[in-house]
């Protein structure tokens, strides 16, 4: 992705990555996008992401932004390895079918940027967040990413957690429509045991169905 893009070649990006029918077929073609941009692009949407929580607390600032430095550089090194090793041509599973409407929202979004540099770092910004929730099935913000009120999203026994999955689904632009994580649960018994005995499993399907009634 080179300088000097319009909003008319990620228009026709987009496009084409909303056709893509595999994991695979997506990941090879996000690939050489991403690739193509220079580190320097990945410290400017952290700089510009920095300033953009200037406000807030420090301690919290300071981990949520080790936090998106360390997801931004190793969603690219972990997409630049895997070009290289060719493990684009053996991911055979389809999409998700949201794929389509995902790209659509980026042509928008995009034809929104004030300025040929914020187009392109915010083609860039959504390419690295495509990148896990449709090729690697993973949420767009990692696992142990913080949000205000200390909640963090959390992997636990094949299911990510997240604290505002639900909660932005309204706003424009949001990825958390697409993304695969679930809502962390309000009350934290819903959420299951980390490497749990069998009577710790069985502990918590009584508490879901006593509680809750989940009888289908």
């Amino acid at each position: 992705m080179k300088d000097g893009n319009t909003v008319t070649d990620i228009t026709a990006e987009c496009a084409r990555l909303g056709a893509a029918r595999t994991r695979g077929e997506l990941g090879a073609m996000i690939a050489p996008l991403v690739l193509s941009c220079p580190p320097r692009d990945l410290h400017r949407m952290i700089g510009n992401f920095s300033l953009q929580i200037a406000d807030v607390e420090p301690g919290y600032r300071s981990r949520v932004m080790e936090k998106i430095s360390e997801h931004l550089f190793g969603t690219y090194q972990r997409i630049r390895l895997m070009s290289q090793q060719g493990t684009f041509s053996h991911m055979q599973e389809p999409v998700d079918a949201s794929v389509s409407q995902f790209w659509e929202m980026v042509a928008r979004e995009c034809r929104s940027a004030s300025r040929e540099q914020d187009l392109r770092l915010r083609f860039l910004k959504y390419l690295l967040a495509a990148f896990p929730m449709f090729v690697l099935r993973e949420p767009a913000h990692a696992v142990g990413t913080p949000f205000p009120g200390g909640d963090t999203v959390e992997y636990i026994q094949g299911v990510y957690y997240c604290p505002v999955r639900e909660k932005a689904n309204d706003v424009g632009g949001a990825l958390c429509p697409f993304c695969p994580a679930v809502q962390t649960p309000a009350i934290g018994y819903l959420k299951p045991p980390v490497n749990p005995s069998e009577h710790r499993k069985q502990e918590f399907i009584r508490n879901c169905y006593d509680h809750h009634n989940f009888n289908g």
